[in-house]
């Protein structure tokens, strides 16, 4: 996998945003990187920048680290916008979302309802 000194040079904030931006430009697929801005609120209006998104309007947002203000922002964005289809694709969704705890990545996801995936975008998100 590309370094993140390597990604940020071709456009990219990190080597897993740059790999899929390869898988996805490989298996043919049309995207859009960081091209939207999305506003939502927390005490005062802010914006979100989606990773990718997909021609069939599927947003991605590639993680490394998922921190507590990652979470709380997508939880707003979820409540403000429910239309919109925004999933995961983690480094590692085995990850805990803090030290000690049993929580993983994954976990987070399946209580809130948010799809995720590991490393890269599955096939029939592509559909």
């Amino acid at each position: 996998m590309a370094t993140t000194r390597h990604a940020i040079k071709y456009g990219y904030r990190s080597g897993l945003e740059e790999k899929i931006a390869k898988d996805l430009s490989e298996a043919g697929v049309k995207y859009e990187y960081e091209t939207k801005k999305i506003k939502y609120e927390i005490n005062e209006v802010r914006t979100y920048t989606p990773d990718f998104i997909l021609p069939n309007g599927i947003i991605i947002e590639t993680k490394g680290r998922f921190v507590v203000a990652d979470r709380m922002k997508h939880l707003m964005i979820r409540e403000q916008y429910p239309h919109l289809d925004l999933r995961f694709v983690f480094s590692n969704s085995r990850n805990k979302i803090r030290k000690g705890s049993k929580t993983t990545y994954g976990d987070w996801c399946d209580k809130h309802g948010f799809q995720y995936a590991d490393k890269r975008i599955p096939d029939e998100w592509l559909i």
